[in-house]
């Protein structure tokens, strides 16, 4: 078995420079790249890519297959991980929840903002669900109901209505007025 030499040969710190480069992608795009240099330095040979690289095998092989083939592999971690959020398990129950919540609710005094604060609990929203008639399948708990409302844009803030404002201090008499007037008083 003869040993694969590039055209031209890579100098450690090429080698310490690809190795970044790759180590700044995920999945797909980082097995791409893997493939292309595989491709071009170590001859399509993954054994010798995870010798010069340091990369796994197994990856760049995934690599070398989907440039051959086209198709872009997904795993089932990525594909099927996670949990829904509930909005989407329970469309009509999040409708529902929007419209109790935007009664409360009051935009930002500042407007610099998107964000409506509002005096709606989350034990108060699962209590107006209740009472709507959902059941309780269908209704989170008051921490998951309070990070629900936080992911709709409604933070939990006492809604304060106008302050009024402050009373001006007494203007105090300047220096040359006072002067002059104990000056005449004196006099």
């Amino acid at each position: 078995m003869e040993v694969f030499t590039p055209a031209t040969p890579l100098s450690p710190s090429q080698i310490e420079d690809l190795r970044l480069a790759s180590s700044k992608l995920l999945g797909a795009a980082r097995r791409s790249f893997q493939a292309e240099m595989t491709l071009k330095y170590c001859g399509g040979r993954s054994r010798h890519a995870e010798t010069v690289f340091g990369w796994n095998r197994n990856n760049v092989e995934l690599g070398l297959a989907e440039q051959r083939t086209g198709m872009t592999c997904i795993g089932a971690q990525a594909a099927y991980s996670g949990r829904r959020c509930w909005e989407e398990d329970f469309p009509e129950a999040a409708a529902t929840l929007r419209q109790i919540a935007e009664t409360h609710a009051q935009q930002d005094p500042s407007f610099l903002t998107m964000i409506a604060y509002t005096r709606l609990t989350a034990a108060e929203a699962i209590h107006q669900l209740r009472h709507l008639g959902y059941p309780d399948a269908q209704i989170p708990a008051p921490s998951t109901m309070a990070l629900i409302l936080n992911r709709m844009g409604y933070r939990l803030r006492p809604v304060v209505k106008a302050k009024p404002k402050k009373k001006s201090p007494k203007r105090m008499p300047s220096s040359r007025t006072s002067s002059a007037t104990t000056a005449q008083q004196t006099a």
